[in-house]
C-alpha cells in the first residue's frame, strides 16, 4: 500500500484514463472454487458436486462459477456454493487458498480460478445439487487423493493444496476447533487431528499436549452425557482465545 500520500488526496476509485483501450487485452474469465470439509465418522470429508453440463459434464467437481461484474471474490463463492449444493455460509468464514492459472485449465476459453476454503462442523441438511449442479455429496479426501475419484479441470490440485494448507495450519493454528461443536471432549478434538492427518495418534501422548499448550483450550465446568466406554463421563473443553494461544 501506498503510505506516501496522506488519506486526504486519495481518490478511489480513479477514472479510466483518457485514451486507454480494455480491448488492447485478452479478455478472460475469472471464477471462484470452494473447498469445503468437513469430519464425519472420523474421516475428512469434501463436498462435491457431479457436473450437469459440459465441459466434464457427469465428473465430479469442486462447488463454483463465474464471479459476476457486480460480486467480490468472496461474494461469488458464498452465491456459488448456495446455488450448486444448498449449503449456505458467511464470506467471512470463506479462507482464500490460492489462484490458479494455467492457460489449458478450462477448455472453454482463459479462466483463472479463485479457490476458498471452508469447513462445517456438521450439516444440518444434506448436500443437493442445484444450478448446473446434478447432485452433490460429501465424499472422503482419501477417495480423491487416492485418484479412485478424478475430478474436472485442475480441482485435484486445488484440492491437494487445500489439505496441505489445513494439516500445516492444526499445528500453528486452532483450525481443529472449527471441526468442533462449541463444547468437545479431547477425545473428539484427537479424531478432528487424525481424520485430518490420516495417522492414529496416542491418546495419552494428545491429551498432554493439548491441554499443556496455553490458551489452546479451556476447560468447561460441564461434562459429556455419558462417559466413553463405559468411563466416567468426560470434561467438556472449548476453543480458547486465539491471542491466548499465541
Amino acid at each position: 500500500m501506498d503510505t506516501d500520500c496522506p488519506p486526504a488526496e486519495r481518490r478511489w476509485p480513479e477514472p479510466r484514463p483518457a485514451g486507454y483501450d480494455p480491448g488492447a487485452f485478452t479478455p478472460f474469465a475469472v471464477t471462484v472454487d470452494i473447498v469445503l470439509m468437513t469430519v464425519v465418522q472420523r474421516q475428512l470429508k469434501l463436498l462435491l458436486i457431479r457436473r450437469g453440463r459440459p465441459p466434464y459434464e457427469g465428473a465430479w467437481a469442486l462447488p463454483g462459477g463465474f464471479v459476476k461484474p457486480d460480486e467480490d471474490l468472496a461474494t461469488a463463492a458464498a452465491r456459488e456454493l448456495l446455488e450448486e449444493t444448498g449449503i449456505s455460509t458467511t464470506t467471512g468464514s470463506l479462507r482464500q487458498i490460492g489462484s490458479y492459472g494455467d492457460p489449458a485449465r478450462d477448455p472453454r476459453m482463459r479462466v483463472v480460478t479463485v479457490a476458498y476454503g471452508a469447513v462445517a462442523v456438521r450439516l444440518e441438511e444434506a448436500p443437493r445439487g442445484g444450478s448446473d449442479a446434478a447432485e452433490a455429496e460429501l465424499v472422503p479426501v482419501a477417495e480423491v487423493q487416492s485418484d479412485r475419484l478424478p475430478l474436472a479441470f485442475d480441482h485435484r490440485r486445488i484440492v491437494d493444496d487445500a489439505v496441505d494448507r489445513l494439516r500445516a495450519d492444526l499445528e500453528t493454528t486452532g483450525v481443529a476447533h472449527s471441526f468442533c461443536p462449541p463444547e468437545f471432549t479431547v477425545r473428539e478434538l484427537r479424531e478432528v487431528h487424525e481424520a485430518i492427518l490420516q495417522t492414529e495418534l496416542d491418546s495419552g501422548n494428545f491429551q498432554r499436549k493439548v491441554t499443556g499448550r496455553e490458551g489452546y483450550i479451556t476447560p468447561t465446568e460441564r461434562r459429556a452425557p455419558t462417559g466413553e466406554r463405559g468411563g466416567r463421563p468426560a470434561t467438556l473443553w472449548r476453543a480458547g482465545r486465539p491471542e491466548d494461544a499465541e
